[in-house]
């Protein structure tokens, strides 16, 4: 445990920051006899971090992981109170899985500071899932590959991979099959959360509902104007390709996220959608003062609304002050 933090009197921990993500894109083929739909998505690592911290128990099994909520979080009292605290939870499971590669693990406590929407569409328990992947790997000195702890994060969904990779990425498949995309210069953006969850599972058959009777195609790639955009850090250009076939059963379920897109473009976004199965809502500003101001308008409005900038860093370790 050379790498870990040596705090006499204190056990071993280890802090990790993951980021949440938006969608740039999102097409959905149709629904398949497995259940699945293949998709073809653009992701973007944005500057709105779950933490976790981990702390080893000396002396305890490597199946004994408790996990908390920190004070520190900042979701409504009502969105924290639905965690699950045991084995259910996704930064739980994670460390199981980095326990089982480990030459001397032993069991550990992870406190988590949520910040990123629950079934917000933003990947939040993923983002914790990553935290954790990382954090173990540090605390026991497992010693794995990013490509190893990516492998270890699929087997818990598949936007775990992309946590931990962060920047921008293309996802295909089922949204597993990740391929980093070049995103050079930091787009500015302004998140508008909802004090509810829509859940995924949900928003996908309020999708395949509205498609009844026709016949969608099965996507394989991602635009090529999207990734062109992006490499040229030019939002002007990304407004033009935003798209997100979730969208309309996002609003169907939630009605009141077309007033946020509304008030959105009155306010001189440059574009905005829902992100992901929503119900966030992420809007385009021409850069960091515009995503300052549009926020503050939009909070003026009654929104909960935040500027973050994207692509970020994947999952990482940070160190007390």
């Amino acid at each position: 445990m050379g790498a870990v933090d040596d705090f006499t009197g204190s056990p071993p921990h280890v802090r990790v920051r993951a980021p949440g993500k938006i969608n740039a894109s999102f097409k959905v083929g149709p629904l398949r006899a497995d259940g699945y739909h293949l998709v073809a998505s653009t992701y973007l690592a944005v500057s709105l971090y779950e933490e976790v911290r981990a702390t080893a128990k000396p002396g305890t099994p490597a199946s004994d992981v408790t996990v908390s909520i920190s004070a520190h979080s900042t979701l409504p009292e009502q969105q924290l109170a639905s965690i699950p605290l045991d084995g259910r939870n996704l930064a739980v499971r994670a460390a199981l899985l980095v326990a089982d590669v480990s030459m001397n693990p032993c069991g550990v406590h992870l406190e988590i500071t949520k910040r990123v929407p629950i079934a917000g569409g933003m990947g939040g328990g993923s983002a914790d899932a990553a935290a954790a992947l990382v954090a173990c790997d540090i605390l026991w000195g497992a010693g794995l590959s990013r490509e190893e702890l990516s492998l270890l994060g699929a087997e818990l969904g598949a936007d775990v991979p992309f946590a931990l990779l962060g920047g921008a990425a293309v996802g295909l498949g089922i949204g597993d099959q990740l391929t980093a995309a070049l995103a050079p210069i930091p787009l500015h953006w302004v998140l508008v959360q909802s004090d509810f969850g829509l859940s995924t599972p949900v928003v996908y058959g309020m999708l395949d509902t509205l498609r009844a009777g026709t016949e969608p195609d099965t996507p394989e790639l991602v635009d090529p104007p999207i990734l062109a955009a992006l490499r040229a850090g030019d939002p002007a250009a990304l407004a033009k390709c935003l798209t997100n076939d979730l969208q309309a059963a996002a609003i169907e379920l939630a009605p009141g996220l077309a007033a946020v897109l509304s008030a959105s473009a009155e306010q001189g976004a440059l574009a905005a959608l829902v992100s992901g199965s929503g119900p966030t809502v992420a809007v385009l500003a021409t850069d960091g003062a515009h995503a300052a101001a549009l926020a503050a308008k939009l909070s003026d409005g009654g929104f909960v609304a935040m500027a973050v900038e994207g692509p970020v860093h994947g999952a990482h370790r940070v160190f007390d002050s």
